[in-house]
């Protein structure tokens, strides 16, 4: 068993014109102050990270890791939430998902597709240089719209889908394998991988790629109903990232787990600050000790409800309280007899 790292917060939901968060030194010693000791840095901004000079220049990726290590914080992983998500769009969202390209690549969905490699590729290499085993990722969608099937899907529509899709993500988790970084897809609706079963058809079609591994959120299993505790049972050998972000379920008899179009305060299944939701954090951060996750655990603010502040200041603390520090000794030693081959065929009648 190893004790898992923490906390850590992810910036992305933080990152504004307005201070503390209009740069990467003033985000960075507020996380701090909050008790943080570790950031998720999204990488779509060169304001608060060049992802491309990190991939090309050594250099600037010891000083930016040496810039936060002054201020006593490390880099959990990079994000390329949005960069990923634009390696497989359906036409039917192309208009909306341009906005996560730079403009020159909008309204050109192949050469928005080549721009997104491109950065995952990058991000590879800026992993590496910056000595991160993980990288937080999305794995984009051709599928989504067909996710209930009405009217019936085609024969072979699914097939051929995450086939195109393994297509597109084999040169990437190449690079990332030869970066020796573990590409951590997180399981989420809205993309092709959003439970256990898409997972696994994605993996057959990369041949089981060593480096074809998970972001482990539990909130959005809340909202699908699925067994997010048994989820770690099944994939524990492939979860090399967790995000700590809670949610709640409530259905009634107007609503389930659709929605019926509302906004998230009126949903029935909503995404909530730590602590605030239904997710047992107490038996995740227990499950994922006892089989040795020793990544980071790692706060994401996406409440409805409570103000993103008070979120952090409560999430870092919330972390804190669940991270297990692993014993190094057996409760009952005191007990121990002591052994060996000749002591134990005796006591066997042997």
């Amino acid at each position: 068993m190893k004790t898992i790292k923490g906390p850590g917060i992810f910036l992305a939901q933080f990152i504004s014109d307005q201070e503390p968060f209009n740069s990467l030194e003033n985000i960075a010693r507020w996380a701090k102050s909050l008790g943080f000791v570790g950031l998720q840095i999204p990488t779509g901004d060169p304001k608060y990270f060049d992802l491309q000079k990190a991939a090309e220049s050594k250099t600037y990726a010891d000083e930016y890791k040496g810039k936060l290590q002054e201020l006593g914080l490390e880099i959990t992983e990079l994000s390329t939430h949005l960069q990923g998500q634009l390696v497989a769009v359906h036409p039917a969202y192309d208009k909306l998902f341009d906005a996560f390209a730079p403009q020159q690549y909008r309204n050109n969905p192949k050469a928005r597709t080549e721009w997104a490699t491109q950065q995952l590729i990058y991000a590879a290499k800026a992993s590496q240089n910056l000595g991160l085993k993980a990288h937080a990722t999305f794995s984009g969608a051709l599928m989504w719209q067909y996710f209930h099937p009405w009217p019936q899907r085609p024969d072979g529509l699914v097939d051929e889908a995450f086939s195109e899709l393994a297509r597109r993500w084999m040169p990437i988790l190449n690079a990332f394998d030869e970066a020796g970084v573990d590409v951590c897809y997180e399981i989420h609706p809205g993309e092709d991988l959003f439970d256990g079963v898409t997972y696994e058809m994605f993996l057959e079609k990369v041949n089981n790629h060593p480096r074809a591994c998970l972001l482990y959120d539990p909130s959005h299993f809340v909202l699908q109903q699925l067994d997010y505790i048994q989820y770690i049972d099944f994939y524990h050998e492939r979860i090399k990232a967790f995000h700590v972000k809670d949610a709640e379920f409530n259905p009634s008899g107007k609503q389930g787990t659709f929605g019926g179009y509302q906004s998230w305060l009126n949903r029935a299944g909503r995404y909530r600050s730590p602590g605030d939701g239904q997710v047992d954090f107490k038996t995740i951060f227990s499950k994922l000790t006892q089989y040795g996750y020793d990544g980071w655990a790692v706060m994401e603010w996406e409440c409805c409800i409570k103000n993103q502040i008070d979120g952090a200041t409560e999430g870092a603390q919330f972390i804190k309280d669940h991270i297990i520090r692993v014993t190094d000794k057996a409760f009952d030693d005191f007990a121990a007899t002591g052994a060996d081959d000749k002591f134990n065929r005796e006591i066997l009648g042997l």
